[in-house]
């Protein structure tokens, strides 16, 4: 039977509503889809990854605080022994770093004592850290307070008795540093890895004792003077002059006069963008090279500093 005009205009019509929903549909997949990629784009690129790190070494941005700041940014146990099993190798002493960054060591020598606990109080409150070579006879008298100075740096092994080691036997050199790291590390509840010679005073017999026990011998760059009578003005202005990149500064902490100098001190490495770690954090953080190692060495070598040695 022939097709009528209705039926072709009928068919027509229902072509024209298939066409209409077909691409009603195309447009809602397309904008399914779209919305989809744009979720797993702002997904993506709208928030920092989580687990993104900085390249060791790699620089910061100018507006970044700076590079490896202590809050949470500090060189962890394993890469501060790292370092330091990297210059005892070297087989000689460590009076400074690198000399890059913005790192200073401060470092107290003859404690633990009646003025630690006040010495404490005010680097915790400037934030900042330090390393403290203990006499291990005074341990007895004050057994809590390497664990707290452990707590904000490092604690170091200065000898049991405070003797001039270069007039001593091997036998009773050895015995000064071997009894004071063992009780030390047993106070502060860490192994204690760096060692410093009363007075400064070393020779060739006493670095190799101390490379030999796995000890890094570490003196200092710039002596505050305050073991030789120094009043605070002069502590302190021997102090801002040594805030510079990779120094280690010495001070006594049991002394009236260089704690009223410190509490003047430590608000100066703020101003100046210094930041005060210990001497294991200093020493993976801003390492020196072994020629400038072994230049320092012949550049200290004999200059009496800490208190003039016994005649």
């Amino acid at each position: 039977m022939p097709t009528t005009r209705p039926d072709r205009a009928a068919r027509k019509r229902r072509l024209r509503r298939q066409r209409q929903v077909a691409g009603a549909a195309a447009i809602l997949t397309l904008g399914g889809i779209g919305l989809g990629i744009g979720a797993l784009t702002r997904g993506t690129t709208s928030r920092p990854s989580a687990v993104a790190k900085r390249t060791p070494g790699a620089p910061r941005p100018a507006s970044s605080p700076p590079a490896r700041s202590p809050v949470g940014g500090l060189p962890t146990l394993a890469e501060q022994e790292a370092a330091i099993d990297r210059l005892v190798k070297f087989g000689l002493p460590i009076y400074r770093a690198g000399g890059r960054g913005n790192f200073v060591a401060l470092t107290f020598d003859d404690g633990p004592g009646p003025y630690t606990t006040t010495a404490l109080a005010a680097l915790k409150k400037a934030q900042a850290r330090a390393t403290f070579f203990v006499v291990g006879r005074n341990l007895a008298n004050w057994p809590t307070l390497p664990r707290q100075e452990a707590a904000i740096g490092a604690v170091a092994d200065h000898t049991w008795t405070h003797p001039y080691l270069p007039n001593l036997p091997i036998a009773t050199i050895t015995s000064e540093m071997d009894r004071t790291r063992l009780a030390a590390s047993a106070a502060a509840g860490r192994p204690v890895r760096l060692f410093r010679p009363p007075y400064g005073g070393r020779n060739a017999a006493i670095d190799h004792i101390a490379t030999s026990e796995g000890m890094l011998e570490v003196l200092w760059s710039t002596d505050s003077r305050d073991a030789l009578g120094a009043n605070w003005e002069s502590i302190l202005a021997t102090g801002k002059n040594a805030l510079r990149p990779g120094e280690i500064i010495l001070f006594h902490e049991n002394r009236g006069q260089t704690l009223k100098a410190l509490n003047r001190l430590l608000p100066e490495l703020h101003k100046r963008n210094m930041v005060a770690v210990s001497v294991p954090e200093l020493l993976a953080l801003d390492p020196p090279s072994l020629a400038q190692v072994r230049a320092d060495a012949e550049k200290f070598t004999g200059i009496t500093a800490g208190g003039a040695p016994p005649r």
